[in-house]
């Protein structure tokens, strides 16, 4: 069955301005579908077999984007907030017609591993408590971990308020008076990572997420850098 929109909603998903903007740029001729001039803006259009113009651009329609990001510290998970700069006022314009969300929250003072998409359902599917996608975490942590932590985290912890944590997968990297760690949760929590040490007496300092199910963090991205998923890399988030 043919893929069919309305132009205006085409263009503004594709940032190329509000719904009455283009409403003007279809009256000043400079919207084509197959090199005719659209005047209409609610004209309906094939996105799958037209070539859309505007101007001298074409228009590569998608439907979603899927946008890694290396989240820093200071910037909140939220698509709007009045107080703190989001992950969604770090993107370019471009894909602001999108109406991207992040999948999941990172605190406002955790570093790395953030998707962000405008693609509900697999936003639902990596979320989902049923489907325990894991998520990896590297973190620093006053105090010296222990065998006996990676055993405890291995059972499961009581947190303060009484939930019992699902097995989780500890890695001591380095014991000291700061220690150095990977754990592996299957669930996502509020302050998950932070409290499971909570649990065990001990205090996490600096916290960086670095995998979301077999998808790793891309280390050529620097702090507030992102770009979008790779056709393969987005295969490994759904496998």
């Amino acid at each position: 069955m043919a893929k069919t929109q309305r132009i205006d909603k085409i263009l503004s998903h594709m940032g190329y301005g509000t719904r009455k903007e283009i409403r003007y740029l279809c009256k000043d001729g400079m919207v084509l579908v197959d090199d005719k001039i659209v005047k209409d803006s609610s004209m309906h259009v094939n996105v799958e077999k037209s070539i859309i113009k505007v101007g001298e651009d074409v228009v590569n329609y998608r439907e979603f984007v899927y946008i890694l990001m290396n989240k820093p510290a200071g910037v909140i998970s939220a698509t709007e907030d009045t107080r703190h700069e989001t992950v969604v006022d770090l993107l370019d314009m471009e894909y602001r017609g999108f109406e991207v969300f992040p999948v999941g929250r990172l605190d406002i003072d955790t570093e790395g591993f953030l998707l962000l998409t405008n693609d509900g359902q697999l936003a639902h599917k990596l979320l989902s408590p049923k489907k325990h996608v894991p998520k990896t975490y590297y973190a620093h942590v006053e105090g010296k971990v222990t065998e006996t932590d990676i055993e405890a985290f291995r059972r499961g912890v009581t947190l303060d308020d009484g939930y019992e944590t699902l097995p989780a997968e500890l890695t001591i990297l380095k014991s000291d008076d700061v220690s150095e760690i990977e754990l592996i949760i299957y669930e996502g929590k509020f302050h998950q990572v932070k409290r499971m040490f909570e649990a065990v007496e001990k205090k996490v300092i600096y916290l960086k997420r670095i995998a979301m199910g077999k998808l790793k963090l891309d280390e050529d991205l620097e702090l507030g850098e992102y770009r979008e998923l790779l056709e393969e890399e987005l295969q490994q988030l759904t496998e």
